[in-house]
């Protein structure tokens, strides 16, 4: 085989087999009754097990206030607390779904991809929920405690003639509070994914990375200070692993330049 032809094959995605427009249409209807599905069953299971959920996503603000009686949170709508764990059930589903989501993805786009672009676009999708799984994490673990304690260090006691400042919670703020922080932190985390996609296509290079990270850096501490609660915990618990998420993409960025080199 000459090069002219090995190089003809590899310009030929693997599975390239002309179809109809029908019938792409018909495999996309059937990913999306597959995604549909799984997230439809994540969702009534979900539902099930719905009130241990809130009590889980409600674990570290309950456990600050652990050592004070009478601490409560409250709904002030005939049905806000039924939407709440209406709003509960969808996240964990569409969280525990996405895997299977992207899955259906893939296998809608792999046939019509090249075999590099199979190489990068594979692990890109593994690596796509567990990064968002570990922004998601962060923010529970390690965001959560300290913003909380932040924001109940406003109370006040009562005084003489004055009444005390106490926190008093409405659950679907709160549950909205922690959605917003958990899918921020998970989004921000996908940021590798991101430049990673950008260099393949010839957007960015590791050069370039390098040489604007002043701005770069900026840029995460204006995203940070508009996304996190305002307190300063929040704000550095963002920009950090941003920074670090960052440094990363740019050897990821480099890997992705020698590999193009070769070919």
């Amino acid at each position: 085989m000459t090069k002219a032809q090995k190089t003809i094959e590899v310009a030929v995605p693997e599975d390239d087999h002309p179809q109809p427009l029908l019938a792409h249409l018909v495999e996309l209807r059937q990913r999306l009754v597959y995604s549909t599905s799984g997230f439809v069953v994540a969702f009534i299971i979900a539902y099930l097990y719905s009130e241990e959920v809130f009590r889980f996503l409600v674990q570290p603000l309950a456990e600050l206030l652990s050592e004070q009686a009478g601490r409560r949170l409250i709904y002030t709508g005939v049905a806000e607390a039924f939407l709440t764990y209406i709003k509960v059930a969808a996240f964990t589903a569409f969280f525990f779904a996405f895997p299977l989501i992207a899955i259906q993805i893939w296998l809608f786009i792999a046939p019509g991809l090249y075999r590099d672009e199979k190489r990068i676009a594979l692990p890109l999708m593994i690596a796509t929920p567990l990064l968002f799984f570990a922004g998601a994490c962060f923010a529970y673990y390690v965001v959560f405690p300290k913003a909380y304690a932040f924001f109940l260090s406003f109370e006040t006691p009562a005084v003489p003639g004055g009444l005390p400042i106490q926190l008093e919670a409405k659950v679907n703020e709160y549950l909205s509070f922690v959605m917003r922080i958990v899918l921020a932190f998970g989004i921000c985390f996908e940021l590798p994914v991101l430049l990673t996609v950008m260099a393949n296509v010839g957007i960015i290079t590791a050069k370039g990375l390098i040489g604007k990270w002043r701005i770069a850096v900026v840029g995460i501490a204006t995203l940070a200070a508009f996304i996190t609660p305002p307190d300063v915990m929040s704000m550095v618990g963002l920009m950090a692993p941003m920074v670090a998420l960052y440094a990363l993409s740019i050897l990821l960025v480099k890997c992705v330049e020698k590999r193009k080199e070769k070919e």
